[in-house]
């Protein structure tokens, strides 16, 4: 009677739970973790020097890509263009996300905004966010 009122695995319930929970609010990501789905797809990783996200968005014009950090918060927005096959042709798989999109990352506090570079190349966006200086490691000598 017991194994019929539990499952055999609570906690891979509880985690199976926890990502349909994240996915029904669509929960942003953030530097300590990254909800799944969205467009652009993103990773978010670091160095002791600086935070790097990449967001892969081919088909993308660069100048039409808004990027901007405001209260710790980096927004990614822009628009991708609804590709026509034609007027006679018949669209039966259409998996590619055309329109608006935005995300948006939260930052830790050491990031220096006024230290961004941002580089669009074969359909990844790159953005370096460079740490603080008084953020940095640094060895102290003992006398």
């Amino acid at each position: 009677m017991y194994r019929s009122l539990f499952p055999r695995d609570v906690l891979a319930e509880l985690n199976r739970l926890q990502r349909e929970m994240q996915q029904g609010f669509h929960l942003s990501p953030s530097i300590r973790g990254i909800a799944r789905g969205g467009f652009p797809a993103m990773n978010v990783g670091g160095t002791p020097q600086s935070v790097d996200i990449y967001a892969f968005a081919p088909g993308i014009d660069p100048a039409t890509l808004d990027v901007q950090i405001e209260k710790g918060v980096l927004t990614v927005a822009g628009e991708r263009k609804l590709e026509q096959p034609g007027e006679d042709a018949t669209v039966h798989i259409d998996e590619r996300f055309a329109g608006r999109f935005r995300r948006v990352v939260t930052l830790p506090d050491d990031v220096d905004p006024s230290a961004v570079d941002a580089k669009y190349r074969d359909g990844v966006l790159r953005i370096s966010i460079g740490r603080k200086q008084s953020a940095q490691p640094r060895r102290i000598t003992v006398e």
